[in-house]
């Protein structure tokens, strides 16, 4: 597994899809921290149920996770993974961890803007750490969807757009689940849609059930990217 994560992170900075990617991230993250800081609010964990922020994992996040599986399948270099001494198990979780440390390292940034401010005025750090364990948490369930997209597909720009489409509705679930008229469908809508998983994190609202919630979609979609590339190696 070792192995593929080296080969899988090292790609996205031989071209410049890693760095467009932190690069968006970047520049919201700043762009936001820059309006906290000048209206002297110390609210750092603020930054992830923001509307830009939940934008550019919505919109972006694809971007990393469409080559995952397809890019490989279409140069037909699967097969030569798929016969080499490692388990597909270790193949996919090796492309899910390079994914996820990319998505990491585009969090980063907001540890600097707390010590920044812890420096300036008090903070309670726990809040911080819960609304960044709810980002990474939500980053991780989201990834291993786009995983698992990109397993049905050779193409990577199909895989993308997929992928994007899949994540607004997910972002869009509290107002379609208003249309219905329903409560029962509007309140399992609240519950699960990731905006409002957003902010409660960020809310220092920390709730067991919802980290565990979150590592079962990821759990369950890296499985089924498993069976996926297993399916292809003994077709």
């Amino acid at each position: 597994m070792t192995a593929i994560f080296k080969r899988e992170f090292k790609a996205y900075f031989t071209s410049p899809l890693g760095y467009i990617y932190l690069a968006v991230f970047y520049f919201f993250e700043g762009m936001y921290f820059s309006a906290l800081y000048g209206a002297a609010s110390p609210h750092v964990e603020y930054i992830f149920p923001s509307f830009l922020f939940v934008l550019a994992v919505v919109l972006v996040t694809p971007v990393i996770t469409m080559r995952l599986l397809s890019e490989d399948r279409r140069q037909k270099v699967d097969q030569a993974l798929l016969t080499a001494p490692v388990g597909v198990g270790s193949i996919v979780l090796g492309k899910f961890f390079s994914a996820f440390a990319i998505y990491g390292l585009a969090l980063a940034p907001t540890l600097l803007f707390e010590i920044v401010i812890s420096v300036k005025a008090d903070i309670n750090w726990l809040v911080y750490l819960n609304a960044l364990l709810g980002a990474l948490l939500i980053g991780a369930a989201l990834i291993a969807m786009g995983m698992f997209i990109s397993s049905l597909t050779e193409s990577p720009v199909i895989s993308c757009v997929l992928t994007m489409v899949i994540f607004v509705l997910l972002l869009a679930l509290p107002s379609m689940g208003s249309i219905t008229g329903l409560d029962w469908v509007i309140a399992v809508c609240e519950k699960v849609a990731f905006i409002n998983l957003f902010e409660a994190f960020a809310g220092s609202i920390f709730h067991i059930i919802d980290v565990i919630y979150l590592l079962s979609i990821a759990g369950v979609f890296v499985f089924a990217s498993v069976r996926m590339v297993e399916r292809r190696r003994w077709a």
